[in-house]
């Protein structure tokens, strides 16, 4: 039998060929449409995801309405105790000023040694700060009544110094929980606009519904800025995480006067400090750090001091303010204080907390799905949502590592783009569609979503 060489050359050559030739027309547009299929399920998957977000914020508003009940009422009553200690207080000061005289005397003496007593005990275990802290304690007592430092429990100018702390805490926490709910419900409009907009493009059978718009719509009508959109926003979790160390900045500094355990361990597992200083009357514990915050408590040393122990036994005209009826009815109010104060503490750190573990939730549905919100803005052109302009695939010597394909994509209305696809995915496969699509996908994301 006589083989026709040349004829069998040129019929491989025309197979080589016919491998290397890029698709017709109808083929790019088979495998664009099939891509579109495929970010049609991504989006339908998205704005399912958003949706979820939605709900978990839902949730946590109904938490917050919960929150905000109890700390109206722990404040409410926390004002009454506070009221009810200071007329307390006024009266055992009219008692004192019957006997201003000698009382001055006594503590004018009483508060140079309680200064020294602290700086000496303070020195004794502190490296440093000393200084600050004798001149803190000593505006402290300028501004303290002599009989108040024999009063157990805080005094009313640390509650109500504290107090302040925990309204302005509380409305900071309130607005940045405002900024994190109006931050996800414009994603979530952003989303149900591109919902609308991909079922009025496709057949009934994609994103079956329609979706039960939330209680959102039916609220007065409000402008809604995506946080996408803010050059600045780092994520939701980020809003939160600056705040709860100012929180815990504030929350330690009581510590020590509201009964609390000083060895509390950090974040890391550690006490606050290496060094503590143990008082000298009682099991309390003050870490260097605690003193330096709050200088008031070293007003507990105040047995160490001579003239200050006589306070508490001066006789005012027959009668004694400190061994009467009116000290206990101060301690007792002064501790009902103290306790909705602690109360009032307790229910911000829960809510602050649990505000923090939500908005890391957030992010991550927001890392995930919250690109799709940013499909509210972009038209839908007559080539699609996606479409492949160009397939381009270069020859081999190598026939088990075929060349890269280059591709070049239009994906909604962004400029167009092009990237490679591994050789080992022709074109003409079912996969290749897909790969593409997801490609341009990720680039997308890339260029929108902020949050880190």
């Amino acid at each position: 039998m006589r083989v026709c060489w040349p004829v069998l050359g040129l019929s491989l050559l025309y197979i080589s060929a016919e491998c290397l030739l890029p698709p017709s027309r109808e083929e790019l547009q088979q495998i664009s449409e099939n891509g579109e299929k495929y970010l049609d399920k991504e989006i339908e998957n998205a704005i399912n995801g958003v949706k979820e977000m939605k709900t978990v914020m839902e949730k946590s508003e109904q938490d917050h309405k919960k929150f905000l009940s109890s700390l109206e009422k722990t404040n409410k009553q926390k004002e009454e105790a506070m009221k009810a200690a200071q007329e307390m207080e006024e009266k055992l000061n009219e008692e004192q000023r019957v006997c201003n005289d000698s009382m001055q005397a006594l503590w004018e003496e009483c508060k140079p040694c309680l200064k020294n007593t602290c700086i000496k005990y303070y020195s004794r275990t502190c490296s440093s700060g000393s200084g600050l802290v004798g001149r803190q304690l000593e505006e402290v007592l300028n501004r303290t009544s002599p009989f108040s430092i024999w009063i157990n429990g805080q005094n009313i100018e640390t509650l109500e110094k504290e107090d302040q702390q925990q309204s302005q805490h509380f409305q900071d926490l309130e607005k940045r929980y405002g900024e994190v709910a109006d931050g996800v419900d414009s994603i979530f409009l952003d989303s149900m606009k591109v919902f609308d907009h991909m079922r009025s493009f496709h057949q009934p059978s994609i994103f079956i519904g329609p979706y039960r718009m939330p209680s959102i719509f039916s609220r007065p009508a409000r402008v809604y800025r995506s946080p996408l959109q803010d050059p600045e926003f780092h994520g939701f979790h980020s809003m939160f995480h600056p705040m709860m160390q100012m929180a815990r900045n504030i929350f330690e500094s009581f510590e020590p006067y509201m009964g609390s355990n000083m060895d509390n361990p950090g974040e890391d597992g550690t006490v606050n400090e290496d060094v503590i200083i143990t008082k000298p009357f009682g099991n309390d514990k003050m870490t260097c750090r605690e003193i330096r915050r709050n200088s008031a408590g070293c007003i507990k040393l105040r047995e160490e001091c001579e003239k200050c122990r006589e306070i508490q036994h001066i006789d005012c005209s027959g009668k004694k303010p400190l061994e009467g009826p009116l000290k206990e009815e101060l301690e007792q109010a002064l501790a009902v204080a103290e306790r909705f104060t602690q109360e009032y503490n307790r229910i911000l750190k829960r809510f602050e907390e649990e505000m923090f573990n939500t908005s890391k939730l957030l992010d991550m549905f927001n890392k995930q799905f919250g690109w799709v919100s940013s499909l509210a803005n972009h038209t839908k052109n007559d080539d699609g949502i996606f479409k492949i302009q160009a397939v381009i695939s270069k020859t081999t010597e190598d026939t088990e590592k075929p060349a890269d394909t280059k591709v070049s994509v239009s994906l909604f209305d962004e400029p167009e783009m092009s990237f490679t696809v591994p050789g080992d995915i022709p074109w003409n496969d079912p996969k290749f569609s897909e790969v593409v699509a997801q490609e341009a996908l990720d680039r997308f994301k890339q260029n929108t979503v902020v949050a880190k």
